[in-house]
């Protein structure tokens, strides 16, 4: 394999006076630092064979005065055999390239700043081996090119290098997930767009500062998975949080659902493994998640009405069958229900006739012949007055009497009020309600509970047939 290609550096440095020259330069080195000749030599040695980089020098006649352990690791030829050769001709290059190699190497001579190189050079063994050659000029006490140093190491090794660099650097610059460095105090350290556009911030703001003054739920969790991380490596997978994002007061709060990865930093050039931090990736998943708790809810509620209606069937008494209905309605969707019938006679006031409680199963109300005292603006009358569904919420500053003034069981904090319609007429009112745990009910809420109030609605229908003797067809 001949010699490949070449390059200079894109901006070339000073020349300064480098202590591979000579003795004269390791003397006047020495002397700097205040140390006898033969301790700064001991010193530049030592320095030389700790150095991660493979390193040889060349005098001005092309005569190799150093050598370090790295370039023997490489190439396999001892200090001791290398230092003293004039050039690599017949030992660590081949014949037919060895010219060209220390023509390219010696002209670092004559030009500032580095160069660098690739070409094969040969291992002692006689395999070959593609090495990158950073190289530069070495000047004497009086600014003279007094010889040449050359820094190389496998070609592998730097594509290797590189391509870990090229990917952080992506990884911060385009990347579409959130890429956030952690430092062990758990403070963002380096920060990408991706993420700071997720967080709602600017890099000033989240750099070295607590996430929790950036997340107002779901920190816990995502600390408690950092800690984890550091202490133990990174979990099998990727799971996923669900945090609210902190923001201005007067904005409604952002809930976001994030799938997360997590890797452990450590340091690679600790003897122990020391944890430098946590690189945490992850990426925003809210409108999926959505979408999926949807279809999940969607089955859910078709099941419950789907067997519901089957076990209605086997209802004899129909108010037994609208019972029945208002206890599946209850499953994961409300922790209270009440049923309110018309007055008969047409005065107009609800009177309050089951309720099901949660956990339990809808019993007819004590004295359930006498009206509800609900309020003017109650919900169930509104919900009457519209004939359709009314939602509402307590007020963050109300307190327990917000139920109570209602005629609700305490502790309830959101309500939904449907009509029980049936034939064209208003039989009554299905509120459904829930404690502080649960979220406000929502349109799609709406929705569910009006197919179990048509349901509940067809069985009061049939309870008042019967009760006032009609005979219906069939």
């Amino acid at each position: 394999m001949s010699a490949s290609k070449s390059g200079t550096a894109n901006a070339p440095v000073p020349d300064e006076p480098e202590p591979a020259a000579a003795g004269a330069a390791v003397d006047e080195a020495a002397g700097a630092i205040g140390a006898r000749p033969a301790a700064g030599a001991e010193l530049l040695a030592a320095l030389l064979d700790g150095m991660d980089a493979a390193l040889c020098a060349f005098g001005a006649d092309g005569t190799i005065t150093h050598w370090n352990r790295e370039a023997a690791r490489i190439l396999g030829w001892s200090p001791e055999e290398a230092v003293g050769r004039r050039g690599f001709a017949g030992w660590a290059v081949r014949a037919a390239d060895a010219g060209e190699v220390e023509a390219r190497l010696m002209a670092a001579m004559e030009a500032p700043g580095r160069t660098v190189h690739e070409f094969a050079l040969l291992r002692k063994d006689g395999s070959r081996v593609l090495v990158r050659v950073q190289s530069a000029r070495v000047l004497d006490a009086e600014g003279a090119p007094a010889g040449v140093y050359c820094a190389f190491g496998e070609v592998h090794a730097q594509i290797d290098l590189e391509r870990s660099i090229a990917l952080s650097e992506a990884l911060f610059d385009n990347a579409s997930w959130g890429v956030v460095l952690v430092d062990v105090d758990l403070r963002p350290a380096v920060v990408n767009i991706h993420a700071l556009r997720a967080l709602g911030t600017d890099r000033a703001s989240l750099l070295g500062r607590p996430l929790g003054e950036h997340l107002a739920q779901g920190v816990d969790q995502l600390e408690g998975a950092l800690h984890h991380v550091l202490a133990e490596g990174a979990p099998r997978g990727i799971n996923e949080i669900w945090v609210t994002l902190a923001g201005p007061a007067d904005e409604p709060p952002r809930r976001r659902c994030w799938r997360n990865g997590f890797v452990r930093l450590s340091s690679p050039l600790a003897e122990e493994p020391v944890p430098l931090g946590v690189g945490w990736l992850f990426h925003d998943v809210t409108e999926d998640k959505l979408a999926e708790l949807e279809t999940d809810r969607l089955r859910f509620r078709s099941g419950q009405l789907h067997r519901a209606g089957r076990a209605a069937a086997e209802a004899e008494d129909p108010m037994e069958a609208a019972g029945i209905h208002l206890d599946f309605a209850l499953a994961g969707f409300a922790d209270h229900a009440l049923i309110d019938l018309m007055e008969p006679g047409g005065g107009g006031r609800l009177i309050r006739t089951a309720a099901a409680p949660a956990g339990g199963s809808s019993a007819p109300v004590t004295g359930g012949s006498i009206p509800a005292r609900y309020p003017p603006g109650h919900p169930a009358l509104r919900a009457v007055d519209r004939t359709g569904s009314v939602r509402a919420s307590a007020p963050a500053s109300a307190g327990e009497e917000w139920a109570g003034d209602r005629q609700w069981p305490a502790g309830v904090v959101h309500s939904l009020c449907t009509v029980l319609r049936s034939r064209g007429r208003i039989l009554g009112v299905a509120t459904f309600l829930r404690g502080p745990s649960r979220t406000a009910f929502e349109r799609p809420d709406a929705v569910y509970a009006e197919s179990v109030s048509a349901l509940i609605a067809a069985s009061v229908d049939l309870a008042g047939e019967l009760k006032r003797g009609k005979h219906l067809p069939g």
